[in-house]
């Protein structure tokens, strides 16, 4: 998929454990390494919020677009 989800990288930038971060935004430990690992297809605008709320930054900082994908 040309989408990479970054949340490993800004949980580390933040010092918080996925496990601190699913409390925060109020969802399960599964469903937050499914979106980590981009096993989602698709998750909800107001999750992405959640996230950015909790990790103090932007959705850019989350979703990357990558351009070297191999079509």
């Amino acid at each position: 998929m040309p989408i990479r989800i970054n949340l490993d990288e800004m949980l580390e930038r933040k010092g918080i454990t996925a496990r601190e971060l699913a409390a925060a935004i109020d969802t399960s430990e599964v469903n937050l390494s499914h979106i980590r690992t981009g096993k989602v297809k698709a998750f909800r605008f107001s999750t992405l919020e959640k996230l950015c709320r909790a990790l103090s930054c932007t959705p850019g900082d989350l979703i990357t677009l990558v351009d070297d994908y191999p079509e």
